[in-house]
């Protein structure tokens, strides 16, 4: 799922392109797409773009009038930039906004078709669908200790949780906890205040170099490119690859469509956290620590 970095850069690539610009029309192929139903879609066609914003993991397209169109990509879900008048795309394509200035294609390469585009009026209408996290960059230690810790939860739950951070998910979660040297089983309840500092400038460190590094490789151009396990992580999508940082192999928990990676030498001391679907099935024979899995 594309998060903060992600979807900054394709807010700004988006920005540079329509921002004045018009919306000519709208056409959406997929009856699971569009969410709202009034105002109508085609209130928007005609109408000038003034800005273009990150609402968490959302792209907010606002239009004239206080109308917006609110996409959220969700797993598969990408956006390409096409010359104007680009049809949708057979297989892949969900809908084409064309602007005077060139197409945005949505395209979802999943057989569970997620992505979710909102017609809202007002902006009271558009922080309803805001989930309500702090902005990670923007808060202070002491807002992100807060939110952190308002409830007592696994540090990868917490960072991904929407309603306490905004726009971390799955991959750079794994890159924040690592940067930290932090378990993602550790509970946000037994943090020392040392920790959390820890974990408060791995976040700002993580979050502002992936997105700079993300605007260089694009340039002036688009995201084409965007994916959840990208060359250059430290251990999100780097199942048993060395850890960069000791040489130690990166481990993995999976659940679910999703998987937490981290070095057991790095953020457990050395400890092997429990998979459900392979320690269950191993049982006595789980290895707790890298010393026991080498053996």
């Amino acid at each position: 799922m594309p998060e903060l970095p992600d979807v900054t850069v394709y807010c700004e690539c988006l920005a540079a392109r329509v921002i004045g610009a018009s919306l000519k029309r709208a056409v959406v192929v997929s009856p699971n797409l569009l969410r709202t139903a009034e105002p109508p879609l085609d209130a928007a066609h005609g109408r000038a773009v003034t800005g273009v914003r990150r609402v968490g993991k959302r792209i907010a397209v606002a239009l004239e009038g206080d109308l917006f169109l609110v996409l959220h990509l969700m797993i598969a879900g990408r956006l390409r930039w096409r010359p104007p008048g680009a049809r949708v795309p057979g297989k892949v394509g969900l809908a084409a906004f064309e602007f005077t200035t060139g197409t945005l294609v949505l395209t979802e390469a999943s057989t569970h078709q997620r992505a979710s585009l909102h017609v809202v009026a007002g902006r009271a209408a558009l922080a309803a669908l805001d989930p309500g996290g702090i902005e990670p960059l923007a808060a202070s230690f002491e807002t992100f200790r807060a939110a952190l810790t308002r409830g007592n939860h696994t540090l990868k739950r917490a960072l991904t949780d929407p309603a306490a951070l905004s726009g971390i998910g799955n991959s750079y979660s794994d890159e924040i906890l690592h940067r930290a040297r932090l378990s993602p089983l550790q509970l946000t309840s037994r943090l020392s205040d040392e920790e959390v500092r820890r974990l408060h400038a791995a976040t700002r460190e993580i979050l502002t170099e992936w997105t700079d590094r993300l605007r260089r490789e694009v340039g002036d151009g688009f995201p084409e490119k965007v994916t959840a396990f990208r060359e250059g992580m430290a251990v999100h999508g780097r199942y048993k690859h060395p850890c960069p940082d000791c040489g130690a192999p990166v481990q993995r928990i999976v659940y679910a469509e999703h998987e937490t990676n981290y070095c057991a030498r790095c953020q457990t001391g050395g400890r092997l956290l429990a998979d459900r679907a392979l320690s269950r099935l191993l049982r006595s024979d789980w290895p707790r620590t890298l010393e026991e899995m080498e053996g």
